[in-house]
């Protein structure tokens, strides 16, 4: 074979080389921009609670009497700029709660992350009477779409579990009924949000409160609660005007009866100092 063909040879091998290893990195770029998938999970989620820790704690929630129908749970956690961190739920599979509540408590944690400041809480509960017809947040919900390719990837076995497909990666999306609180450390610093759901939307509210406690993660500067924390207003409660009334939630009456309100009003307080 002379040199020219052998020269020829190589050149072509060289060039498909150079092509297939250009065609992954363009299929590399394509998966992180249409995923969202961060690069460095482990680093974007330091001082969130891990999958096991959320797990545990969610359990401990869920075993209170929370004013609902005693079902299981999804839990949800982001960082605060929006990167699940771990998704968790609490029965014994998961078909074991609402398969559908996966994404609803991402979608809360995202929310609560998203309009909560650094000196101002706002919980999902927080959001209901201000994005009804004619109320100063009408449209909010409409606002941040889910990304369909993060909440709906697969394999489903790896739901809930530590490496659910959704961690690591932007969920999006605006929920505006209880179940999602904001994240605050013991320095006061918002560090993302949870997101409860399974239940009605006051009991996963009381669980997503008793779940933050238990993580520690409640040291919440300030909220529009009649409290001035981030805790659930229900409507017809509050006897005079106040933000309260503004960002208020209705009940959820269970045939007929309120069996929430009162443990809701009975939720530990928020860690202050």
């Amino acid at each position: 074979m002379s040199n020219r063909c052998v020269s020829f040879i190589l050149a072509a091998a060289l060039g498909a080389s150079a092509h297939n290893a250009g065609a992954e990195a363009r299929d590399q770029a394509a998966d992180h921009a249409t995923t969202g998938r961060s690069i460095d999970t482990a680093a974007a989620c330091a001082g969130l609670p891990t999958h096991d820790a959320l797990r545990t704690a969610l359990g401990h929630a869920r075993g209170q009497t929370n004013g609902g129908f005693d079902l299981d749970m999804w839990a949800a956690v982001v960082n605060r700029d929006g990167i699940v961190c771990a998704v968790a739920f609490t029965g014994g599979d998961r078909g074991s709660q609402w398969p559908g509540s996966r994404v609803i408590a991402a979608q809360k944690a995202n929310t609560a992350n998203a309009f909560s400041l650094p000196g101002l809480a706002l919980s999902t509960a927080n959001l209901w009477a201000a994005v009804q017809p004619g109320g100063s947040l009408f449209g909010l919900q409409e606002s941040n779409p889910v990304s369909t390719n993060v909440a709906y990837t697969g394999p489903a076995a790896s739901f809930g579990q530590a490496g659910d497909p959704m961690v690591g990666q932007r969920i999006g999306g605006v929920n505006v009924f209880g179940g999602g609180l904001a994240l605050y450390n013991e320095n006061h610093q918002i560090v993302g949000a949870i997101g409860v759901s399974g239940d009605t939307s006051c009991a996963d509210h009381n669980i997503a409160w008793r779940t933050r406690q238990e993580l520690a993660l409640d040291w919440v500067p300030n909220g529009v609660s009649a409290k001035g924390d981030d805790n659930i207003n229900y409507q017809g409660l509050v006897d005079v005007p106040s933000l309260a009334n503004d960002f208020s939630h209705p009940i959820c009456t269970i045939a007929g009866e309120d069996l929430v309100s009162p443990i809701s009003a009975a939720l530990p307080p928020v860690r202050k100092e």
